[in-house]
């Protein structure tokens, strides 16, 4: 896919590209005071017929909920042999007592078995998350184990 990268000179960064099967480009405009706009256009038109304003807030949830979903679809396609073997999605949410603490902390490979092999923020995969990873609400973890072990895990990063 291509991805088109323009400098709008004292905005910031515009980056967008054609969604196949349609008539429309979709994209960002990355603002220099840290704003960042959705933008809708139609190919080879530069006009954007579309723009929302996202906080940076915003822009982190909605990256998050684009790019968790394929990485654990990829990990349930490679773990599919495994049988018991699950993978699942746990967001880190504001009132979590790991808010701002770290994985070690939890404590999660040995009371539940279950691994975290990836932390999804801001749009980005941190694939291996050390113990000394710190937790930040909004985070979405990707959590591989046993059904029983994942439950153990939302219950501990929810409750403690």
């Amino acid at each position: 896919m291509n991805v088109e990268v323009t400098q709008l000179p004292g905005i910031g960064v515009r980056k967008d590209f054609s969604l196949s099967g349609s008539r429309r480009r979709i994209g960002i405009i990355d603002h220099k005071d840290g704003t960042i706009d959705l933008i809708v256009s139609k190919p080879g038109n530069p006009d954007v017929t579309e723009q929302i304003a996202l906080s940076v807030r915003e822009a982190t949830v909605l990256a998050n909920l684009l790019g968790a979903p394929q990485l654990v679809a990829q990990l349930q396609e490679e773990h599919r042999e495994y049988g018991d073997l699950t993978t699942r999605q746990i967001a880190i949410r504001a009132r979590s007592p790991y808010d701002g603490r770290p994985l070690g902390d939890t404590q999660m490979r040995s009371r539940t078995t279950v691994s975290i092999v990836a932390v999804m923020r801001a749009g980005h995969a941190i694939p291996s998350p050390g113990p000394e990873f710190l937790f930040a609400a909004g985070d979405v973890l990707v959590v591989v184990g046993t059904a029983e072990g994942l439950g153990a895990a939302a219950r501990i990063l929810t409750d403690g």
